[in-house]
């Protein structure tokens, strides 16, 4: 009870610290920090996708990525095509109206994760994480192909998506919809892991042979929840690709697919929010060494071994008293 006391207070004080943030950030005459907070935002709904995966699944995807890719694409080739005044593959035009683009970002993303989903989930163990990476990279390189878009130098393009009534251009509104879509996503996915498809999961992830004779396909499950995590996957590569205003083949590269996993193991895997919690640290934590040193890597790999070492349960479990010694 005490447990579930100390989460509410967390979790409340959390939801006040996001709507708070860009006020604070202003208060303080550092608007850039808007920008910084909404990339943890931003990483931290990528993370907890993964998690959904991972640490309720048990399928440790190093190529979810490629999902982020696809999604933060979608933005980007649908603005060039609207920019040009052309169509993608002389069928679809192009279109900056983010409630035409995101859902087809989620769509493609969803798709994607589909088909590899079904590919990879008849292997298991390292021949899953394989697969999966070798797909990502051949996406990866699919992209870096593509040099209508810009291969490897990436594509740029001017305006974020539009949503009606609000002015997205605006980076504290920008912030606010990213905000209010992470918040949207995490009550969502607490409900399904409550309901008794978050109880097959789970029940996947601890023993499959044993759900499969109770008479229920661990397979669906697991290609249900690797899909849904990918689309939502796909969401926040879309989000990233209108903060940035650029898409590179670096959001589809296996590195990224790394820092996502860094994220869901350092939050706390099979934690949900600590996702967000490990998304916000390691981005803080790469942003303030950064600015101090140029060798910041090296201080951040003892740190993140250091943390890891010593909070197993993740920072969540440290914050609510989940941990393990």
């Amino acid at each position: 009870m005490a447990r579930l006391t100390r989460e509410r207070c967390l979790l409340l004080a959390g939801l006040v610290l996001i709507l708070a943030y860009p006020w604070g950030a202003a208060a303080v005459g550092q608007p850039f920090l808007v920008g910084l907070g909404t990339r943890v935002l931003i990483m931290g709904l990528a993370a907890a996708s993964l998690d959904l995966a991972v640490g309720f699944g048990g399928m440790v995807s190093f190529g979810h990525a490629a999902f982020f890719g696809i999604g933060g694409y979608a933005v980007g080739i649908l603005a060039f095509h609207a920019h040009e005044e052309t169509a993608f593959l002389g069928l679809v035009p192009g279109s900056n109206l983010a409630l035409v683009v995101w859902p087809a970002a989620v769509g493609l993303a969803g798709v994607a994760a589909l088909a590899i989903g079904a590919l990879s989930l008849r292997t298991a163990g390292v021949h899953f994480i394989m697969i999966t990476l070798a797909f990502a990279q051949m996406l990866f390189f699919l992209f870096v192909s593509l040099k209508v878009y810009g291969g490897d130098d990436g594509l740029s393009f001017r305006p974020r998506n539009i949503l009606p009534g609000l002015d997205t251009r605006d980076d504290m509104s920008f912030y606010y919809v990213v905000a209010v879509l992470l918040i949207l996503f995490l009550i969502l996915a607490r409900r399904l892991l409550d309901a008794r498809f978050g109880v097959a999961l789970r029940g996947v992830r601890e023993n499959e042979r044993r759900l499969a004779a109770l008479g229920i396909r661990p397979y669906g499950i697991k290609l249900a929840a690797f899909t849904l995590s990918g689309a939502v996957a796909g969401l926040a590569g879309a989000l990233m690709a209108n903060q940035a205003r650029f898409v590179s083949p670096e959001l589809l590269h296996w590195t990224k697919s790394g820092d996502l996993l860094i994220m869901v193991i350092l939050g706390g895997l099979g934690t949900l929010y600590g996702a967000v919690l490990g998304a916000a640290v390691l981005i803080l934590l790469e942003t303030g060494l950064a600015a101090w040193t140029e060798h910041w890597m090296i201080v951040l790999g003892p740190i993140l071994v250091a943390l890891i070492l010593f909070a197993r349960g993740g920072l969540w479990g440290v914050l609510t008293g989940r941990h393990r010694p």
